[in-house]
């Protein structure tokens, strides 16, 4: 039964993550010495949570209980952050993005595979509506633009159109009289054996033997199929018809749409929180009240007048139903006349301590050294709190808890009561001090002979909302453009433009099994296409999805993907918008040439994208050629496109992205060594190089991992032994994945296609294919080092 195999899962997933917090309490608070043993502490937690990430990935989209959902998000979300700052810890540790790590996957008995980074599904499931109707007006905005026809039509001449309609009119007579003689010739036959059989005359015996050929087959089939279905039943691969049409039903309910799910979960949080308030609604309001006019009586008593009420700012009633007794609360209201009276003297004295403090600020400074000569210590993180919080609610609630009656597993109306309720107090509470505020100034009349001051309170109000609803005409008077014009105008403009849909499961390439070996011997290795993937996954993908993530974990503005041309960079920048659901933008020095021209044209074509990057986030905005950005002389072929422009406004772009806003900037370049590198480095935080692929990603270990195979097969080409592919890997040294796919493309055309059933393919005509176009070779290669 499927959900009790997800329940388990997300409850081994949390054993694992208590252990692993245990951990984090014993080892990483010690300081170590050991660079080594540090590395090796790091890299074993950095794949435990990764298990844990992944489990908890899998339950969270598979299980329907949506209060399990959001309790396994929360969690999820602080194992993500915390995957990214061990990442980080290990970078600044090594001096390198890429870690080789085999030893340790081999001590803990698992394969690369294990250590790939999953992408949750639910950075497209929860905003899937969204996602479509934005894809819908984008495919509008092009068509009315015409920069996007709906169907390719290709233009034909009057000759070609009438040779088409004679040949399609000639094949479509043949056709007709080859049908007309095929009858003629039945007609003939059947009169043939029908004077056969006159003349023979019928026979009874053949006639009956017939009839019972096709009456004990039909038996058979029918005992045959009982038998089997029997069968199945027994073995526990099949249901009985009963529990089969129940189990057709729970697997319609596990497809219903999440928008749906969202719906049903709002009326039936509405149900319980009306029921409540129909309910209970009453006896809360009593109570309070009743507790309220105790307080009045009980200040009155020891401080001889009643008590001001508090505002809504303050809390409202829930100031003066506080746990304190009525005496701490006359002493709190004597301390604050007395603080307010004493509030200019202490402000003198905190500037003169702020002052001694700033200059004592340096000496922590030197302790701080002093620390880290005697050992690595892990930094603070963001995420254990989280954690932590998230494990001790699933004790609390869940793990214990009593799910016998609950068939459904969609979700428990007991939960949603305790969480409505507070919502019901407090809605209850709202009206209750409205009441109890004008009981007070009755009683204060009445009593004290006090008047009320709500008509001067009433002419401040008055006051501040004046002021302020000035403040949001002034506001309101700059903004002229709305966000849906800034989009279309950005699509007319070739600046926002249609992603690609391509996964990041797409970029195919094998992990380095030898790059502990060589480190070992001081070489560095070059990275492996599965150490990229899994880059552009730790600091495109998600943060980018979460928000929880992005705000909290180390922020990564800027991206840098270097490498030769045809390794899939462009590829790589689609498959970051795809999994996550980002808007592109192009911002490269060709596509921005001619357009919004001066510097006041570049500075409005920048607000704008930022504007319109934060205000539907998550986005990515791509330059490509960075390197011309920041060259250090523009070629006089390029100076009319004036690549330039950007070199002194980016940095000032990037300075105005904050961590709540989900924008990042992703450059590819081919030649980075071009570039002026003091600024190229200092925009680009992080830099990505993707290699050309080894023999492991063009041959693979596994057959479905094959470049070779893998880009053969997608152009429509079939595998036989006729085609070494291993012959083609090993000659295919130095070349690029676009070189292969080029290769591919040319030897398969579509004559080529249909003549595949009876001349497969062979070696030797990709070989000649390829043999046509440059390799990266080592001098270049050794220059992206």
């Amino acid at each position: 039964f499927s959900i009790s195999t997800y329940n388990k899962m997300w409850t081994d997933a949390q054993k694992d993550l208590d252990i692993q917090l245990q951990r984090e309490r014993e080892e990483f608070l010690q300081p170590e010495k050991d660079r080594v043993k540090v590395f090796k502490l790091l890299a074993t937690s950095y794949i435990k949570y990764m298990q844990i990430f992944r489990n908890l990935e899998t339950a969270h989209d598979q299980l329907v209980h949506w209060q399990k959902r959001t309790m396994i998000r929360q969690v999820l979300d602080g194992v993500i952050g915390r995957i990214l700052e061990m990442k980080k810890e290990m970078v600044e540790l090594e001096s390198s993005e890429f870690h080789y790590i085999d030893d340790i996957l081999e001590d803990l008995k698992l394969l690369p595979e294990d250590v790939e980074v999953p992408i949750p599904r639910y950075f497209i499931k929860e905003k899937l509506e969204v996602l479509q109707q934005r894809q819908r007006i984008l495919d509008q905005i092009l068509l009315n633009a015409g920069l996007q026809t709906q169907e390719h039509v290709k233009a034909m001449t009057f000759e070609e159109a009438i040779k088409m309609i004679q040949v399609a009119e000639r094949a479509r007579q043949g056709r007709r009289r080859a049908a007309f003689m095929k009858q003629i010739y039945l007609e003939e036959k059947r009169e043939r054996q029908t004077k056969l059989q006159v003349q023979m005359g019928p026979n009874p015996d053949d006639a009956a033997t017939c009839i019972q050929k096709v009456w004990r087959g039909y038996i058979q089939r029918k005992k045959t199929e009982k038998m089997r279905e029997e069968e199945m039943i027994f073995l526990g691969m099949s249901l009985p018809p009963p529990l089969k049409a129940m189990r057709i039903s729970q697997v319609h309910a596990g497809q219903i749409n999440a928008l749906q799910g969202e719906v049903q979960e709002r009326h039936e949080e509405i149900f319980i929180k009306d029921k409540l308030r129909e309910t209970e609604g009453l006896d809360i309001k009593e109570t309070l009240q009743d507790q309220i006019s105790q307080c009045f009586i009980e200040c009155r008593h020891i401080i001889g007048k009643f008590p001001d009420y508090p505002t809504e700012e303050a809390g409202g009633s829930m100031a003066i139903l506080s746990q304190k007794t009525p005496e701490q609360v006359a002493a709190e209201l004597a301390a604050k006349k007395e603080m307010a009276l004493q509030k200019k003297v202490q402000k003198g004295k905190k500037e003169k301590e702020e002052g001694k403090e700033k200059m004592k600020g340096k000496k922590p400074q030197k302790t701080g050294k002093k620390e880290e000569e005697e050992g690595w210590k892990m930094a603070p993180s963001n995420f254990l709190s989280i954690m932590e919080e998230g494990n001790s609610q699933y004790k609390a609630v869940w793990q214990n808890r009593d799910e016998g009656w609950d068939f459904l597993q969609d979700h428990d109306p007991e939960l949603i009561k305790e969480e409505k309720r507070e919502e019901v107090e407090e809605e209850i509470r709202v009206q209750v001090d409205e009441l109890m505020q004008q009981k007070l100034e009755d009683l204060k009349l009445a009593v004290d002979g006090e008047r009320s001051d709500k008509q001067k309170k009433g002419r401040k109000s008055e006051k501040v909302r004046a002021a302020k609803s000035c403040s949001e005409k002034e506001v309101m008077s700059l903004v002229h453009r709305t966000i849906d014009s800034l989009y279309s105008e950005l699509v007319e403009e070739g600046l926002l433009i249609k992603a690609k849909t391509v996964n990041l499961s797409d970029y195919v390439g094998e992990y380095s099994y030898l790059g502990t070996t060589l480190r070992q011997v001081d070489i560095e290795p070059m990275p492996s296409l599965a150490d990229v993937r899994q880059l552009i996954a730790l600091y495109g993908i998600l943060p980018l999805g979460s928000q929880t993530v992005h705000e909290k974990a180390p922020l990564v503005k800027a991206l840098l993907l270097a490498g030769p041309a045809g390794v899939g960079k462009k590829m790589l920048v689609h498959a970051i918008c795809t999994e996550t659901g980002a808007n592109l933008f192009n911002l490269s020095a060709s596509n921005i040439a001619g357009k919004y021209p001066g510097k006041n044209g570049l500075q409005m074509m920048l607000h704008m994208v930022l504007k319109v990057a934060k205000q539907l986030q998550p986005s990515v905005v791509w330059i490509g050629d960075t390197e011309k950005i920041f060259s250090k002389a523009a070629p006089k072929a390029e100076e009319e496109m004036n690549p330039k422009r950007l070199e002194k406004i980016l940095p000032k772009f990037l300075k105005a992205l904050k961590a709540q806003d989900r924008v990042l900037l992703v450059g590819t370049t081919n030649r980075p060594f071009d570039a002026n590198l003091k600024p190229f480095c200092k925009v680009y935080q992080k830099i990505i190089l993707i290699p050309r692929p080894d023999y492991a990603s063009r041959f693979g270990k596994y057959f479905n991992q094959v470049l070779w195979k893998h880009i053969i097969l997608q152009n429509g080409g079939a595998i036989t032994n006729l085609l070494n592919v291993s012959c083609l890997a090993k000659v295919s040294d130095g070349f690029t994945q676009g070189h292969i796919v080029q290769a591919v493309q040319a030897v398969l055309s579509e004559l080529r296609l249909l003549q595949m059933t009876r001349k497969p393919l062979r070696t030797a005509e990709f070989m000649t294919s390829l043999a046509r176009q440059d390799p990266v070779y080592k001098e270049e290669e050794e220059t992206f080092k």
